[in-house]
């Protein structure tokens, strides 16, 4: 019997781990269940969320995201199927990944269902990275089977009229779930996510949207980003002029990953329009320290920060964890880890300011 597989995609911090932990704790009840989790940056740091779940977790921290799902992932998959036989499978692709490249990936592999594609949007930041990273977002929103908005509970209706027009534009055919998530069960969520569509209709769409893709690219890709100051209360002084740095990395005999055909107008490698920098560090922070920190990260000094987070000691011997996504940063304590380690993920970063930044 197949394996039944389940894709939660979605944008750098919109919600992805929060929705899953929901489904977990409320609607896939009583299931044995295996989640994969495929970072965009060198450290993992969702790693220990659901280990107390007895939620068997493997990590895939790779920088060249396509590839990885094209050679190690189906290897990684076929390993997770013999070891622990589970009922399902959950994979929580990196921010930045292309779904239809999971979705592909994982029809390679035999003896694997998908039963849903789900992208989780955050309602307040669509329009912005709409316009940012059309080419990544896009990909995420017209090949999902639901799409499930975050951060709906405290936003203006216009708002959010505006974010589900915004995504009916790109995908007409899939249910968008706007309440919010409080209000709704796992289990109501789980079956919205099971029973989207017809698999005939769903086929249909993949495949006008594939079609679709092949003919329309004309987005402008030369790097240029626009700020939506409705977005945000105060202004960004980016400074643009600052070469982005290309990341290299080695594909496999192989690999069809696509990323090599530049001239194909239109399709960029993450790694080419995203940076990651990751540290582990010994050193103690403060819950103070750690918000300033944060709130300095939003002014645009350091380039565009999409996502921050990271889980470092204490000076007071608590754990200090915290999570950023521009204008909300979440600052707590919780469980030690076995040394801190930070995250930023984002557009032309300046590493060596954010190193300076929190002082490493």
């Amino acid at each position: 019997m197949a394996t039944k597989v389940d894709i939660f995609s979605g944008f750098l911090g919109a919600g992805k781990t929060t929705l899953i932990k929901k489904l977990i704790a409320d609607g896939y009840n009583g299931q044995k269940i295996v989640l994969i989790e495929n970072e965009f940056g060198q450290i993992g740091i969702d790693g220990g969320f659901l280990k107390e779940s007895g939620i068997e977790i493997t990590e895939m921290n790779s920088g060249c995201i396509c590839c990885s799902l094209v050679g190690d992932f189906g290897t990684a998959l076929k390993e997770v199927i013999d070891k622990y036989a589970p009922d399902r499978i959950l994979i929580e692709p990196s921010g930045v990944g292309k779904l239809s490249d999971v979705v592909a990936a994982v029809k390679k592999v035999e003896g694997t269902e998908i039963c849903g594609t789900v992208t989780v949007i955050d309602a307040s930041k669509c329009k912005i990275y709409l316009k940012n990273f059309a080419e990544f977002y896009e990909n995420q929103i017209k090949y999902a089977g639901t799409i499930i908005l975050s951060r709906t509970g405290n936003i203006r209706q216009e708002k959010l009229d505006q974010a589900v027009e915004l995504i009916k534009g790109i995908n007409d055919h899939s249910q968008v779930i706007t309440t919010p998530w409080e209000l709704l069960s796992g289990v109501q969520i789980l079956k919205a996510i099971e029973s989207p569509l017809t698999a005939a209709d769903m086929a249909a769409a993949l495949l006008e949207a594939e079609e679709h893709e092949h003919h329309h690219h004309h987005h402008d890709h030369d790097h240029e980003h626009h700020h939506d100051h409705d977005e945000h209360e105060h202004e960004h002084h980016h400074d643009h002029d600052h070469e982005h740095e290309h990341h290299h990395h080695d594909h496999g005999e192989g690999c069809t990953c696509g990323c090599h055909d530049h001239d194909h107008e239109g399709h960029h490698h993450a790694d080419e329009v995203f940076d990651s920098i990751g540290f582990e560090t010994s050193r103690s922070f403060t819950e103070d320290g750690i918000k300033a920190a944060l709130e300095k990260l939003d002014n645009g000094d350091y380039g565009m920060i999409l996502r921050a987070k990271g889980i470092v000691a204490g000076e007071d011997g608590k754990w200090i964890h915290f999570d950023f996504v521009p204008g909300e940063a979440d600052v707590r304590t919780g469980a030690a880890d076995v040394t801190g380690k930070l995250c930023v993920i984002g557009a032309q970063v300046d590493k060596d300011k954010v190193k300076e930044l929190f002082g490493l």
